[in-house]
């Protein structure tokens, strides 16, 4: 327990970022501010409420925000330290061209300058190739106002399907599943009902280290008398206290779910009224779970017989119930079958609803909800509408002032957009706070696609590893230096206030894409002032959607500490739970509380495949990849606080006993984890916290230290997510030290000599 509440932070931390990298303050470094502004932090998808400390336009350190009701002045590593990014060296404040003469292959150049490059390229490689030979990548943390900006900036003025968003990587497999069986894509519950529940099952989720502040609530439920049961392949933090462990092989989620449903019917611990009311196929996925006996299930998922009882007993005999999970079940060549797994079992036990009954996926990115909603997806329209149904691009197209057989129809992945760039069918790029070098699978395809397009142009505040491959870098702004709403982890749309201005030329994303439209000649319907009149054309696009914001205001967030969607109207006080009974919504028009016409949820058949690369002779061992609690995704902020850096400094290979004296291995010795794609060398830490048969690395460095090296590009076919959970590797004792002599660290990133030049 002590090792989960260190990251669990309510204190007050006034260290300066004017500071080098690792120094400490000297008492005279630590100012006074002349503002506070209450906000969120910029990281995951809990969105804690922070107040930043501002000092003549900077973010000076923070205080703890109690009256947001999610973190109640709680806060992360993370959170304590992301004020430190704000005044780093490596800031970018000027547009980047790109100059081989250059030590690091740019110079600086005027803005509009820039702007005008990126403008011709688009409008060179458009008239030679056609529209569709422009290609858009955005980011799961931009405010939700940028996420439909880019949706339009698309669809609209570039005219091109394909944009997507680095949310591919973390909840599309939720979502996916959410839709085919309730049929809309939130988290059912706000967090408050977990707390009271009987029952918390964590599915796949490090919560301590990836979801701090959730783990708080699993005490409390705990305190209440709770039973917890974890699922992982790692001993985590919040598994060692747990009434039941289950240490699943990786890829196995699916069969172990179907395993729990037919114990639960052998005994009916099952809840026929609901199931009898409010659903539809149960039938058919009886006769389906029938194949996976105790016996079977325990064998192919790895897990104790013993154990797997002990959950499906304690999951199907209690009163009330809530379940979570993460990327563990949903980053695999199966997720969506994974997900919809989990929520059978919370069907057929009818405790959805209600109070404290529900199910939640463990949203990853600031905006990992919000982003998805509203038309950055390749296969989505604000308010979460379906881009190929003839009604929704009527709507959007009337919305837009554009004809509906002018908007394109669905794009593709953003996978499948580095293949297309492969093939020649995407000539330029455009990305926007996206680092698809350090994120995707199979990291050498990608860096060698970027290096394949004709032009590349980034925006973003740091120089990713992605945009030392462009042509052009725009400096875009961070969190604090913008306004907008973003949607948390429970589905509660709330308010990222504007603390600082971005620094010398550097400029909020939304007057980016605003300035490219008017260099491109393209500006009809891009004359946006601000983020709020964003949001208000936002609200009309959602209204009758699935995701309806359209009761949502600046000034009703403010008034009530955020708004649960839907909220259909002025009026309406949004939804905290959903699918209630008695409740409305646009598609069941009072038949049922669930999002299809008859009101009905739907049981889907949860069928267990093989991961898409299983161990062998050669490849033995299962590799398996994730986070560590001091960083987030690709390290393009967190590698730059120092704190954060020694907290976690480098990537680490976790290895279980037995596995590493099988192989030769000792503790902090280099090792070496080879796949059929490359080799990554770093340090081994012997762990029991593993299972025996699977290695652990982390995911958040670039280069040779990368886990994306490694890892496969197979993909879900419905949701496209990568299988980043499990490939096949083979683990030795390094012949040598690794040489990372030549890879450029975030820490030693030079400010570019500003020299202005014609281009």
């Amino acid at each position: 327990m002590a090792l989960e509440q260190s990251n669990l932070l309510p204190v007050i931390d006034r260290w300066g970022p004017s500071l080098a990298y690792n120094e400490k303050p000297s008492q005279d470094s630590i100012d006074v501010a002349d503002r506070m502004v209450d906000t969120h932090c910029c990281f995951c998808g809990q969105q804690c409420g922070i107040t930043l400390k501002v000092k003549e336009n900077r973010v000076i350190g923070f205080e703890p925000r109690y009256d947001f009701p999610f973190n109640e002045g709680m806060l992360c590593p993370k959170g304590v330290k992301r004020y430190l990014q704000g005044s780093h060296r490596d800031r970018l404040e000027t547009a980047l061209a790109r100059d081989e003469s250059s030590p690091d292959g740019f110079r600086s150049v005027e803005y509009d300058q820039a702007i005008e490059k990126v403008a011709s390229e688009i409008k060179r490689v458009q008239e030679k190739y056609g529209h569709s030979a422009v290609g858009v990548l955005s980011g799961a943390s931009l405010t939700t106002e940028k996420a439909y900006l880019m949706g339009k900036f698309a669809r609209v003025c570039l005219k091109t399907p394909y944009i997507d968003y680095n949310g591919r990587l973390c909840m599309v497999s939720a979502g996916a599943a959410n839709k085919k069986a309730f049929g809309v894509d939130r988290a059912a519950n706000a967090w408050d009902d977990i707390v009271g529940a009987d029952v918390v099952w964590i599915s796949g989720a490090n919560i301590a280290e990836c979801a701090p502040i959730t783990t708080n609530y699993v005490w409390q439920a705990r305190e209440m008398g709770a039973k917890i049961i974890v699922v992982d392949p790692r001993i985590t933090p919040i598994a060692r206290t747990a009434d039941v462990f289950l240490p699943i092989r990786p890829g196995t989620d699916a069969a172990l779910f179907n395993g729990v449903l037919q114990i639960m019917i052998e005994n009916d611990w099952l809840d026929h009224d609901f199931i009898n009311n409010h659903t539809v196929d149960f039938d058919k996925l009886v006769e389906h779970v029938s194949q996976w006996t105790l016996d079977r299930t325990a064998q192919v998922c790895g897990v104790s017989k013993k154990k797997l009882m002990q959950a499906a007993e304690l999951w199907g005999k209690a009163s009330s119930s809530f379940l979570l999970h993460a990327r563990g079940i949903e980053h695999h060549s199966n997720g969506v079958e994974n997900c919809l797994g989990a929520i059978n079992i919370v069907m057929a036990s009818g405790r959805i609803g209600r109070k404290n009954c529900g199910y939640a996926t463990i949203t990853g990115q600031a905006n990992g909800q919000g982003g998805r909603e509203h038309g950055q997806k390749c296969d989505q329209l604000p308010g979460a509408r379906d881009i190929s149904n003839p009604e929704h691009r009527e709507y959007i197209s009337k919305i837009w002032e554009i004809d509906e057989a002018e908007l394109p129809g669905p794009g593709v992945d953003c996978y499948e957009m580095m293949r297309k760039i492969h093939s020649g069918e995407i000539k330029l790029l455009l990305s926007l706070c996206f680092n698809p070098k350090v994120s995707l699978p199979d990291s050498e395809y990608v860096g060698a696609a970027l290096d394949k397009l004709q032009f590349l142009a980034c925006i973003d505040f740091f120089m990713s590893e992605t945009a030392r491959h462009a042509d052009v870098v725009l400096p875009g702004s961070l969190q604090e230096e913008d306004e907008g709403v973003v949607t948390q982890i429970e589905g509660r749309v709330i308010k990222i206030n504007k603390a600082v201005e971005p620094p010398g030329d550097a400029k909020q994303d939304w007057k980016i894409i605003q300035d490219l439209t008017k260099a491109l000649g393209r500006t009809q319907g891009f004359s946006f002032n601000s983020p709020r009149e964003i949001f208000d054309e936002l609200r009309i696009a959602s209204k009758g959607g699935t995701a309806d914001y359209s009761g949502i205001t600046y000034e009703k967030i403010d008034a009530q500490g955020g708004v649960f969607w839907p909220c259909p109207s002025d009026d309406h006080p949004g939804t905290r739970r959903m699918f209630e009974p008695g409740s409305n919504n646009p598609i069941a028009k009072g038949a049922g509380p669930f999002y299809f016409p008859d009101g009905k949820a739907r049981f889907c058949i949860s069928e267990h495949r093989p991961p898409a690369e299983e161990t062998d002779e050669e490849f033995p061992v299962i590799l398996t990849t994730g986070r560590v609690v001091s960083q987030f995704l690709t390290g393009t902020q967190t590698r730059r606080i120092g704190p954060l850096v020694d907290q976690y400094p480098e990537p680490l290979i976790e290895i279980h006993p037995v596995l590493a004296e099988k192989l030769g291995v000792k503790d902090g010795q280099w090792t070496t984890v080879e796949t059929r794609r490359n080799t990554v060398t770093l340090m081994a830490q012997v762990v029991k916290t593993i299972r025996p048969d699977t290695i652990f690395v982390p995911y958040h460095w670039p280069g040779k230290r990368s886990a994306n090296r490694l890892t496969i590009s197979a993909q879900d076919p419905i949701s496209k997510i990568p299988a980043y959970k499990v490939c096949a590797c083979k683990v030795y004792p390094a012949k040598e030290p690794p040489h990372y002599e030549n890879e450029v660290e975030a820490r030693e990133h030079p400010k570019p000599k500003l020299e202005i030049i014609q281009m």
